[in-house]
């Protein structure tokens, strides 16, 4: 047998990915940075390079949505690339736009070093063990761990890939692409290591165990189809005779390590301890970036590969959505620690996301536009990330003995400390508690629109139900700010530089503005169109 006459070459689409290639082009650049310029320049070189990195992505990928093209016999705008492996189409364009702009941001947010004292909040010295010489040592230097942003970037990279894999195999490579920077990341707060370092390793060890579910998941879809692709999965699926046991199994295994990733109950226990832990910078990058663009690949996994299947998989999606909003919604009450407050918000939000998963047809939303369910979860993903994302940066200004107050009773009196910081926050809250002319009730009347018109409106309602018991604990906390007495002297509230302040600034200015004029973004989702196969 001739193997190399069997061998084609794979059709490469450079402009069509060129997206990734920066961002990954620039990671790797990165590392080299830390190789070879001294350490007292790394902080401005990396910092320019990350911002560089994501403008210059984020611009190829205006050119590429720009440049996207009505395929024949496909169904949306779009072309496969890389030999089948990778889709771009108009919603894996818009996960990479929404994704590039939330990283834009958080980069800013890596980037601050007013907070504390003149450096980073990651740690000086990675290797050194917590309350050791060698980090005291490193504290007292001044030392910064500016690895942090090639990570970032190649997280980055892996989100773009994720969100637009075409099979099976590139799938679980991206999730791991994506996946592991987030484990460093999440071990090298500058305060607090051992919590940090603990937040670390259960996420890296539960995210392995989710990652084997989601292996074998596609070693059993595989052994059904006899393909990794996507389209030749959903043919297989569509003239299926037998193999049931082999599909369903597959997709219930799959499912697992997708609905980790984006913090749906069952799979949710790793979200509180990871975010409570982790620098507030990484679990704002977390809670937003990765998310949405778990959600787009979650999207694209169901609806293409398994669309055939969809009256096998919406109940088990349907029940993964009302547990997830029961979780979310009733154990955020018990909360003392302002970021699992917002991790539990988290994943009532991804609870809220699946309501609006399971409706799949078109209907009417704003100013008359025509939405389907693609184009709901699209919008409410951009709503849910800046407001997330703002809110996250909130919490990094409110300190309390130099250190974050993360405990919800230090935050009492910062109504009367700062009313500004207390008022920008308290919009956030009303915001994922879907307060109108807010962003999130803009999406969460999306979301809720097109699952009752998909038949889903049981599920609209036990979510409109919870969304009450879930604005309880959002105004607990709105009223510690402006109607409690401070505990000891009250919090302080830090000054940022203005990288925070933008950050803050941009997240505010998204939530009002989608909140008041959501059509804009709206017809953008919609013009997204459809998957293509």
């Amino acid at each position: 047998m001739n193997l190399a006459a069997d061998f084609v070459k794979p059709d490469v689409q450079y402009g069509l990915i060129s997206p990734m290639l920066i961002v990954f082009g620039v990671a790797t650049l990165g590392v080299l940075v830390e190789a070879f310029v001294a350490r007292r320049s790394r902080y401005l070189v990396q910092t320019a390079l990350a911002l560089v990195g994501v403008v210059g992505a984020l611009v190829a990928t205006v050119l590429v949505a720009a440049g996207l093209s009505s395929t024949s016999g496909s169904s949306g705008r779009g072309r496969i690339a890389v030999g089948g492996a990778i889709a771009v189409d108009g919603p894996s364009v818009f996960i990479w736009g929404t994704v590039l702009a939330l990283a834009l941001v958080s980069v800013l947010l890596f980037a601050e070093r007013t907070l504390e004292g003149g450096v980073t909040a990651f740690a000086g010295q990675a290797a050194a063990l917590p309350g050791t010489s060698a980090e005291r040592e490193a504290s007292t230097q001044g030392l910064e761990h500016t690895e942090v942003f090639p990570l970032m970037l190649f997280s980055i990279g892996g989100m773009l890939l994720f969100a637009s894999a075409n099979d099976l195999v590139t799938m679980f490579v991206a999730l791991e692409v994506l996946s592991l920077p987030l484990y460093l990341l999440c071990g090298l707060a500058r305060r607090r290591r051992l919590l940090s370092q603990e937040s670390a390793l259960k996420y890296f060890m539960l995210g392995a165990f989710s990652s084997g579910f989601f292996v074998y998941g596609i070693a059993l879809t595989y052994g059904f189809a006899g393909s990794m692709n996507f389209a030749d999965i959903s043919e297989a699926v569509s003239g299926r005779i037998g193999g049931q046991a082999l599909l369903l199994s597959g997709i219930g295994m799959m499912a697992v390590g997708m609905l980790f990733k984006v913090g749906a109950a069952p799979f949710h226990a790793w979200t509180p301890d990871v975010y409570q832990g982790a620098p507030t910078s990484v679990t704002a990058f977390m809670a937003s970036c990765t998310k949405v663009a778990a959600f787009g690949a979650l999207l694209r996994l169901f609806y293409v590969a398994f669309g055939a299947a969809r009256w096998d998989w919406t109940p088990m999606i349907g029940i993964v959505a009302v547990l997830t909003m029961l979780v979310g919604c009733i154990l955020a009450i018990t909360q003392t620690d302002i970021k699992r407050m917002l991790a539990y918000s988290s994943i009532s939000h991804a609870g809220f996301i699946l309501v609006g998963f399971v409706g799949l047809h078109s209907v009417t939303g704003f100013a008359g536009s025509e939405l389907s369910s693609v184009q709901a979860v699209l919008f409410y993903l951009v709503t849910y990330g800046f407001m997330t994302l703002g809110a996250f940066a909130v919490v990094t200004v409110v300190r309390d003995g130099g250190g974050e107050a993360t405990s919800i009773s230090r935050w009492a009196g910062l109504g009367k400390e700062s009313p500004v910081v207390a008022g920008v926050f308290a919009f956030f809250l009303l915001s994922m508690a879907g307060i109108p002319l807010t962003s999130g009730f803009s999406g969460k009347w999306a979301v809720f629109t097109s699952a009752v018109s998909g038949g889903a409106w049981p599920l609209v309602v036990v979510a409109v139900v919870l969304s009450a018991v879930a604005a309880f604990f959002y105004a607990r906390v709105i009223v510690v700010m402006f109607f409690s007495d401070p505990v000891g002297e009250g919090p302080v509230v830090m000054n940022p530089s203005i990288l925070t302040t933008i950050v803050i600034a941009v997240g505010l200015a998204v939530t009002v503005v989608l909140g008041v004029f959501p059509g804009p973004v709206l017809d953008l989702a919609a013009t997204a169109g459809q998957f293509i196969r």
